[in-house]
């Protein structure tokens, strides 16, 4: 059974930093695009940033550009995502997910992603 699990959410005060990880099982991710996204209450899910399956490639939500990193492991199947410079604004749950479709132009899109983690809740204080 393929799944992915999140880790390293917690409360961070602002100005602070959190290491996000997600480690899959039960299949082979290193061809995948691995990715985050994001869900406040109340509104939709929103992409964060994706990495391409050598790690060569990375791509960010202009919110996020500058204070987040995202980085793999294909030897561990997992993706991190170094969170800096936490704004109260970045309160969410973080998920993490994965695909063989998301291509340059279309890697913000959820759909086009086929594996999820349960996500792990992100809160910045002010």
């Amino acid at each position: 059974q393929v799944q992915q699990v999140e880790s390293g959410g917690g409360l961070v005060q602002a100005g602070g930093s959190l290491r996000l990880s997600c480690a899959a099982s039960g299949g082979t991710f290193s061809s995948y695009t691995r990715a985050w996204f994001r869900q406040a209450p109340g509104q939709e899910r929103e992409f964060v940033a994706a990495i391409g399956w050598s790690g060569s490639s990375t791509y960010y939500a202009d919110s996020v550009k500058g204070r987040f990193t995202i980085s793999r492991d294909n030897a561990k199947n997992t993706v991190y995502l170094q969170m800096n410079s936490l704004k109260p604004e970045d309160t969410a749950v973080y998920y993490c997910a994965a695909g063989s479709r998301p291509r340059s132009g279309s890697y913000s899109r959820p759909p086009l992603y086929d594996y999820w983690g349960q996500g792990t809740q992100v809160t910045v204080s002010s």
